[in-house]
């Protein structure tokens, strides 16, 4: 595998898992790219699909009764392809991830060691004794202070910063090509969440891993990530540099999820502003661009047209999914920046009202009538209804 070639591919990937109330679309043909020793953030609202993407990676959704299409390649492998053993094989092996809640995923009627222990000599064929040593080693690692105390503790005596980092170390255990943190600061404090980012930044140059983060909050993706997708209802919508798209950023659920993190550098009285309305329903997709129900700058056809995601002008690495036209979102976005509010920002650039938003968010919107709105991109296939 040449140095070039990414570690991680996925292309394509669809999960549905069928319920009494219909077809749940998890994930909706996605595709993403993780180079070795680079971080991936995977930024979205719950319910988004961050989750069982890469839960789908490492096959964990199999015994969900999930059905499964497109590729998962890692290091040329078709994961998605692999066995149930061929797959136990590579998962907490070559692939370790760090889930949400350290407090569910850890045992607690086990102690910490004991599960380090297990996780080492489940993949390595090494004696008790040694599979401790190095479970001292991996606490010792992750910042633990007096790690061979600590290992004979259980889950309920650890603080929840230690709790977290007793979930990274059990990651490392086998030193991971890729790593999938999951939430890894929800619940924390944000001095621990620095200290947690930080130590994820520290393992990663020592150890030349791959992250990919997943997490609703832009903030924290910014501390860490190299490149970032941003996903809403299954779908990417937006992917890019972190850098490009802090500073340019091209669909308006980023401009939402940015507006509503403080910033150091607004006004003291200025108001976070909310995203409006609900993510929808997985099961009743809203028709053509699944945000426009929550859109301040949807148009009619944005009901009956569905965006593809395409290269930015003169930004072949900047990919968006959205049908304003390149120049409308940019002046939008420079309004946006300036502190204007969405109603003042689309006066600005003379870009008609929204009509009446539909109600509830997870509802299908009307089809409507002929393309030719302003700002409106019109050559784009019509979504099926």
């Amino acid at each position: 595998m040449s140095a070039t070639e990414p570690l991680l591919r996925v292309e394509e990937l669809r999960v549905e898992f069928p319920t009494e109330d219909g077809v749940v679309h998890a994930v909706d043909g996605i595709t993403y790219e993780v180079h070795r020793g680079r971080t991936l953030g995977i930024v979205g609202e719950s319910g988004s699909g961050k989750t069982v993407s890469s839960l789908t990676t490492l096959g964990l959704t199999r015994a969900q009764g999930a059905r499964v299409s497109g590729r998962i390649l890692f290091e040329g492998r078709d994961l998605a392809a692999l066995s149930e053993r061929e797959l136990r094989a590579i998962r907490g092996n070559e692939i370790a991830m760090i889930f949400q809640d350290p407090l569910s995923s850890l045992h607690p009627f086990f102690r910490v060691g004991a599960q380090l222990i297990e996780a080492v000599r489940v993949h390595q064929d090494v004696s008790r004794a040694k599979a401790r040593e190095r479970a001292v080693e991996l606490l010792g690692l992750v910042g633990i202070p007096d790690p061979s105390r600590r290992l004979d503790e259980y889950p309920h005596e650890f603080s929840g910063g230690m709790r977290q980092r007793a979930m990274i170390a059990m990651a490392l255990a086998n030193d991971p090509k890729l790593l999938i943190a999951d939430e890894p600061t929800t619940a924390l404090d944000v001095t621990v969440q620095a200290q947690i980012l930080a130590l994820l930044e520290r393992l990663q140059r020592e150890l030349e891993m791959a992250i990919v983060i997943i997490t609703h909050d832009l903030g924290v993706v910014a501390e860490v990530a190299d490149d970032i997708a941003v996903m809403y209802a299954g779908r990417i919508v937006e992917a890019a540099s972190a850098e490009l798209i802090f500073a340019g950023p091209e669909h308006p659920y980023t401009w939402g999820l940015l507006k509503s993190i403080p910033s150091l550098t607004s006004a003291r009285k200025e108001r976070l502003v909310p995203i409006q309305g609900t993510p929808p329903s997985l099961i009743r997709r809203p028709s053509g661009c699944h945000f426009h129900p929550r859109c301040p700058y949807s148009q009619p056809d944005h009901a009956r047209i569905d965006p593809q995601l395409r290269p930015v002008p003169e930004e072949p690495t900047h990919h968006v999914a959205c049908l304003l036209e390149p120049d409308v979102r940019k002046r939008l976005w420079v309004e946006l920046s300036a502190g204007r509010t969405a109603e003042e920002a689309r006066a600005s650039v003379g870009l008609p009202a929204p009509q009446e938003p539909v109600a509830g968010a997870g509802a299908a919107a009307s089809a409507g009538a002929g393309a030719g709105a302003s700002g409106i991109v019109g050559d784009v296939p019509e979504v099926g209804l």
